[in-house]
This record gives structure tokens, C-alpha cells and sequence, in this order.
């Protein structure tokens, strides 16, 4: 089972962009696509985009389409969520996830078999 290992927490201004990496310690190609998840102060885990590992589809929650983009890179192991135009709301912990089955939904956490630490992402209005 793979580790997960997120990096690129920051904090930024209302507006600027932001990109965190999720780095597996093994192969990734295997797996079926990697999440990211984000839990801000007093409320719960929220989905916030999955990414296919093979083909690289996208599929964002409409909080942030047009704004977030995930991308891979499955040489390195690694996946990586680009953030443009943030908003104060975005302010939270984000976690990545990786799912091995193409099964059930990509909202649901529970087919997240491995999960990184959480990398802490605050945007000042």
C-alpha cells in the first residue's frame, strides 16, 4: 500500500495561486485515480477533485471547477493540484487520497484506500 506525501502549504493572498504535489511511495499506475479532499476549520471533509491516474480526466466539484486543476506525473509518482484565483472559503487542510478501483464515486471517501498527512492551504482576503 501506497504512502502519500503532500507538500506545498502555504499562505497566500485572495487571488494568487497556489500548487500542492502528492507524492506516492510506490507506483501509481496501478491505482484507478487520485482525490483530493479538504477539511476547513469546524466542518467536515469535503471532496474536491479526482483525477484519473491512467488517462488523466478531471473531475472537480463545481466550487472550483474553472478554478482548480489536477495533473500527473506517473514517472515521478506524483500528482498535483493547481490553484488559481483562491478565495478565503478555500482556506483548509488539503489531503490527497488514492483510490484503486473504479468503483462507487470519486466523492466518496471510502473508497480512498491510502491518504497523505494533509498540507495546510490559508487565503487572506
Amino acid at each position: 500500500q501506497v504512502q502519500l506525501t503532500e507538500t506545498g502549504r502555504g499562505l497566500v493572498q485572495s487571488g494568487s495561486s497556489l500548487r500542492l504535489s502528492c507524492a506516492a511511495s510506490g507506483r501509481i499506475f496501478s491505482y484507478y485515480t487520485m482525490g483530493w479532499f479538504r477539511q476547513a476549520p469546524g466542518k467536515e471533509r469535503e471532496f474536491v477533485l479526482a483525477i484519473t491516474i491512467a488517462g488523466g480526466n478531471s473531475y472537480p466539484t463545481d466550487s472550483v471547477k474553472g478554478r482548480f486543476t489536477a495533473s500527473r506525473d506517473n514517472a515521478k509518482n506524483t500528482v498535483y493540484l493547481e490553484m488559481n484565483s483562491l478565495k478565503p472559503e478555500d482556506t483548509a487542510v488539503y489531503y490527497c487520497a488514492i483510490r484503486p478501483l473504479p468503483y462507487g464515486t470519486h466523492e466518496d471517501e471510502t473508497n480512498y484506500s491510502s491518504w497523505g498527512q494533509g498540507t495546510q492551504v490559508t487565503v487572506s482576503s
